[in-house]
């Protein structure tokens, strides 16, 4: 599942280093490694800037112009090196993909966030999402093997666990858009690799565009409203998921899905909780029950049973 991911006006700053597109080279061990590591670090400390942002934005205010500002960055970059533009039936994909993985995956944990889920338990849910990846992976032909659905048991007791355990604040409209999340988020990724996408990293930027656009529509449509200026700790949450969040870590995920094993590509799943849940003690002064803290080991041990039946 900012993002995941991850969920954004500020002086001109350096665009931040990019995987170099992938249709013109294939995959470097020196882009693999820093995309792991973005998607590892970077999407885990997500969760926590989206906290801080959702102090001075509304969810779908902040998570849509973050992606406008981060897509159009990006594909404004692209075409001044001379990158051709997508054509209607990519720019129809990216739109698709960047509805399921932005507007409901991402768009589902901020709105979450903002009813009061903790930032932990937000990334500990979404760290689900390879469990649903297998499930839709079985739908399009990949059956499970006998480590992956032991994976996919184990991984769903643990998601009952987390709701049994108190910790899952913010009601019942938070849990359900929690829930929809990662398996939007899975089932756009395990989708994307049958659609007519863009080359290289044109993709992430038709997704963060399209889904920027979708998502000051929902923001309009629900009457959200800015009260008054933002405080200086959410506009640089805002700063750093426009930036990192989003160009950086966004862009390394859509690099690793073409050029690393899907297993490998969706191994953040069992990082970023850890981090997630670090950073709100340490930061946020968040604190867990035991049972979701059972509930974390019972779907990290799925995901790598997950990531070891895959490989």
């Amino acid at each position: 599942m900012t993002t995941s991911t991850a969920p954004l006006p500020r002086a001109p700053l350096p665009v931040p280093a990019a995987p170099p597109d992938a249709s013109e080279q294939g995959p470097h061990r020196g882009w693999l490694l820093f995309s792991l590591f973005s998607l590892y670090v970077i999407w885990g400390s997500t969760y926590l800037a989206m906290r801080f942002a959702l102090t001075g934005f509304p969810p779908f205010r902040m998570a849509g112009l973050r992606f406008l500002l981060a897509g159009g960055l990006l594909y404004a970059g692209l075409r001044l090196k001379g990158q051709p533009g997508p054509g209607a039936r990519q720019w129809r994909a990216g739109a698709l993909t960047g509805f399921l993985l932005l507007v409901v995956g991402n768009g589902g944990i901020a709105y979450a966030q903002n009813l009061g889920v903790p930032s932990g338990v937000a990334a500990l849910v979404v760290g689900s999402m390879p469990l649903w990846a297998a499930i839709f992976g079985a739908a399009f032909g990949q059956r499970p093997g006998r480590a992956e659905l032991v994976g996919l048991v184990l991984g769903f007791a643990g998601v009952a666990l987390l709701n049994l355990g108190g910790d899952m604040s913010g009601g019942t409209v938070a849990a359900l858009a929690l829930l929809v999340a990662p398996m939007s988020w899975a089932f756009g990724s395990v989708w994307s690799r049958r659609l007519p996408m863009p080359t290289g990293l044109m993709t992430p930027a038709t997704q963060m565009l399209s889904a920027g656009v979708m998502m000051t529509g929902v923001s309009f449509a629900l009457g959200e409203q800015m009260h008054g200026t933002p405080p200086m700790k959410a506009v640089l949450s805002f700063v750093y998921l426009v930036l990192f969040g989003s160009l950086v870590a966004f862009s390394a995920y859509a690099y690793l899905l073409r050029h690393a094993r899907p297993a490998l590509a969706t191994s953040y799943a069992y990082v970023n909780p850890g981090v997630a849940v670090l950073l709100g003690v340490v930061f946020a002064g968040e604190t867990l029950g035991p049972l979701t803290w059972g509930a974390m080991a019972a779907i990290l041990v799925a995901v790598m049973l997950l990531a070891r039946g895959k490989r």
